[in-house]
């Protein structure tokens, strides 16, 4: 792989910070607000044309600083989210990566490093299955593949655009004002509790899952390529389509914008525990005007967040600093980071093609352990060789 000159290098930041501009943040806004699909409502509420609207979009789609997906709601479609952090056995860490993606509902794996040096993989495990998956880790470590590990299951995810208050779209530059969040310290008493409730079962087939699948690749498929998905007339698709967004099987669309260049910028996964219920729920809608926070999710059981923040690289201590000082002052009873490396991420969507319309989802831990045993065989009669280099796109980093 050949390294970029120095002129490649400082174009490639001045071409994400040019783009950025107002009427791309104020169309960025809507598509977040009244959601990516219909550009001719988007220009609507922005104020902007829709030819520009289009012209814009696609610009940006063209550049890779933009893309829109769906983010199911996975307790509605029987799954549960996990995170799992996973500590390789030294030398098997090429064999610990495949064997995480064993079972097939993985949706994230990651090569991290700090709390953990080894692999951060998020999962979305059939709920009836979750203790299954667990005897599924251990053996992990049984087989001297890892070490150790660490799962913890997670609430409902929750995605933002950067927070465009602190971007001087004339300057071109990002304001990070870490004496005025420093000092944030909003009335606990009156922090609106935000516990999650029981998530009402809906029914769905495999048709829907398809969709929903092809819509968390890409939030803005049209419905002729659903109703030729599926082999069904238009109507019948938007039909079916408007019945999956009813019955919330939605959660939210991600907008996906590039703010800072990758050069210049680290991406992080940042655990935050609070002491209690309270501090935790006062305390969200800071992490929600932060510019630098992608997403984040509670954890439960537990009165933490999870959260995926993505900044550049020199504002990095700053945020320790912070948090550290929030430790101090009885805010936060204690916060824990990992570094992701945005080149090794793997991703893919939910593992729609597990379902049967008639059985449900598929789990079976001894097809698993027995997959388990042939990895490791082929593993230890064969040097394995790194994989090709690949270029991060934008939805890994959510």
């Amino acid at each position: 792989m050949s390294l970029p000159t120095a002129d490649e290098y400082f174009d490639r930041i001045h071409r994400i910070t040019s783009l950025l501009d107002e009427e791309n943040i104020k169309i960025i806004s809507a598509m977040k607000k009244y959601g990516p699909r219909n550009l001719q409502h988007i220009s609507r509420k922005s104020g902007v044309p829709y030819p520009t609207v289009y012209t814009r979009v696609t610009k940006l789609e063209g550049e890779g600083l933009l893309q829109t997906w769906a983010s199911p709601d996975h307790s509605r479609i029987g799954l549960a989210r996990g995170v799992v952090l996973l500590t390789p056995v030294p030398g098997r860490e090429l064999l610990a990566r495949e064997a995480l993606k064993i079972p097939g509902y993985w949706l994230r794996v990651i090569r991290c490093s700090g709390e953990i040096n080894g692999y951060y993989s998020l999962q979305a495990i059939p709920s009836n299955n979750r203790q299954d998956f667990e005897q599924y880790l251990d053996q992990l470590i049984a087989s001297g593949i890892a070490a150790n590990y660490r799962i913890f299951w997670l609430g409902d995810f929750r995605s933002k655009i950067p927070n465009f208050e602190y971007y001087d779209s004339k300057k071109k530059a990002w304001k990070f004002e870490w004496k005025a969040w420093l000092k944030f310290a909003p009335d606990e008493k009156h922090s609106e509790q935000t516990n999650e409730i029981m998530v009402e079962k809906v029914s769905f087939d495999k048709n829907d899952l398809l969709i929903l699948k092809e819509l968390e690749k890409n939030a803005r498929r049209k419905l002729s390529e659903f109703a030729q998905m599926i082999g069904v007339t238009l109507p019948a698709a938007k039909y079916r389509f408007d019945n999956i967004v009813k019955k919330g099987l939605v959660q939210d669309y991600v907008i996906d914008i590039l703010p800072y260049a990758p050069e210049v910028s680290e991406l992080y996964e940042i655990r935050l525990d609070y002491p209690d219920e309270n501090h935790l729920a006062a305390r969200e809608k800071w992490l929600q005007r932060l510019p630098f926070v992608l997403n984040y999710s509670r954890i439960r059981g537990a009165n933490s967040v999870t959260a995926r923040m993505y900044m550049p690289r020199g504002e990095v201590n700053n945020l320790i600093t912070l948090l550290s000082s929030w430790v101090r002052e009885g805010v936060l009873d204690r916060f824990s980071y990992m570094a992701l490396d945005p080149m090794t991420i793997e991703a893919q969507t939910f593992s729609y093609e597990q379902f049967d319309d008639k059985n449900g989802w598929h789990f079976d831990n001894r097809e698993y352990l027995n997959a388990l045993r042939n990895l490791v065989s082929a593993f230890e009669t064969k040097v394995p060789t790194p994989a090709p280099f690949q270029a991060p796109t934008l939805i890994t980093l959510q």
